[in-house]
């Protein structure tokens, strides 16, 4: 009987978030002030007032749900078997396995959603999904589309079989979003975001985080920690620090991290942070999966 902790991405944020435990639990709230502190900005506001405009963007979304994530955590009385987080959230899960410190990884992550969204509006991209179709249909449909455009749209996030997430150029996107519908999509639509993320256009964040990252302490973790970029369990804490890195202009492996979860012995899944999406992907994963979530 093993367990996994999951943590998520962005996309999962939503005014309010945090607002009630914040008001019904000091450890929780405690975390949240310190988090304050350290960034000098008032995160907690933008979390729970808003406005939404604020919170959708990418340098406040980033550190608003890595804090919510992290503060619940702290909450449960929790010992995982295994953690993964989903892009953005492989940083919740780093410091749930003690792998990074809160400080270390708040300031990460700040530093993170500041030079994604900045590399998001120097290289303007974007991002689509493609439902209902094989992730090899998918990843040829992107090479044809790269071809054609002369410009990059790439496999992003496998999510779950059949739904995979798009990005790069936008006129290459567009294409393949074109392409899908042709060869038989169920649904292929862009995605409202700031930035091809998990792509080349994300270099210049790529490049600013190197060094915050060879900076940082990373310690050998409780327990494996299942990363984007490779899909696979590791307790290094070097192969962690160049994974988190990696993972910026890779793909994020989820569908194939949620498998090898399984076969490694994952009998139940937490969902840990705002939202229900991380529960919705293991279902579509694997019917059986046992899994709940603290939000």
């Amino acid at each position: 009987m093993s367990t996994a902790y999951l943590f998520p991405g962005q996309g999962s944020q939503f005014v309010g978030m945090g607002k009630d435990h914040y008001e019904n639990n000091e450890a929780f709230k405690a975390l949240c002030e310190r988090a304050n502190e350290v960034l000098g900005i008032d995160l907690t506001s933008i979390m729970f007032e808003g406005p939404e405009e604020t919170l959708k963007q990418t340098e406040f979304t980033q550190p608003a749900i890595f804090l919510h994530s992290v503060a619940l955590y702290n909450t449960l009385d929790a010992s995982p078997d295994m953690v993964a987080g989903h892009s953005l959230g492989e940083f919740s899960a780093l410091v749930a396995c003690g792998a990074l410190d809160f400080e270390s990884a708040l300031k990460i992550v700040r530093k993170r959603g500041q030079l994604m969204q900045k590399a998001g509006t120097d290289n303007p991209g974007t991002m689509a999904a493609i439902i209902g179709m094989e992730d090899e249909v998918v990843e040829a449909i992107c090479a044809d589309a790269t071809d054609m455009i002369g410009k990059e749209a790439v496999a992003a996030n496998y999510n779950c079989p059949g739904q995979l997430v798009i990005s790069g150029y936008v006129e290459a996107v567009e294409k393949a979003v074109e392409l899908a519908t042709e060869r038989g999509a169920r649904m292929a639509k862009l995605l409202p975001v700031s930035g091809a993320f998990h792509s080349s256009l994300m270099q210049p964040a790529f490049d600013g985080l190197k060094s915050e990252l060879e900076n940082a302490t990373f310690n050998t973790p409780k327990c494996p920690v299942y990363s984007n970029f490779t899909a696979k369990p590791t307790t290094d804490p070097e192969e962690i620090r160049a994974n988190v890195l990696d993972q910026l202009l890779n793909p994020v492996r989820w569908t194939q991290t949620i498998q090898g979860m399984i076969e490694n012995g994952a009998t139940s899944f937490v969902e840990v942070g705002p939202g229900r999406v991380l529960q919705g992907l293991v279902k579509r994963t694997h019917r059986k999966a046992e899994i709940s979530g603290h939000q």
